[in-house]
């Protein structure tokens, strides 16, 4: 579940100005504040069940901008050759490497 939640949250964090100003205060309700349904349908005089389908859609929505979009995916790949130029950078080994995995994030952007 956490890790639902972490991924929900970067990729509301991704793609938030595409959403409705509604879809963008459940969602930041729900994953960033912590509310619950209950508490959410209570601020907006509405059922917890459209609270609810309201997320889940939203959810759906999320995932399909990362399906087309990628931004998270790539973001990720960037965090991981950065680990590696670290990495690199700490052994102080090949210069032939690093440039190679900079290239490789140029390519990313």
């Amino acid at each position: 579940m956490l890790e639902k939640t972490t991924r929900i949250n970067y990729l509301y964090d991704f793609y938030q100005s595409l959403l409705t100003p509604k879809q963008r205060s459940y969602m930041s309700l729900y994953y960033l504040d912590d509310f619950s349904l209950g508490e959410i349908a209570e601020e907006f005089g509405v059922s917890r069940q459209a609270v609810y389908d309201n997320i889940k859609r939203t959810e759906q929505m999320l995932e399909e901008y990362e399906q087309k979009l990628l931004l998270f995916q790539k973001f990720q790949e960037r965090s991981t050759i950065f680990k590696q130029i670290r990495k690199i950078l700490d052994k102080q080994d090949s210069n032939q490497e690093l440039t190679s995995l900079i290239e490789t994030l140029e390519k990313l952007d």
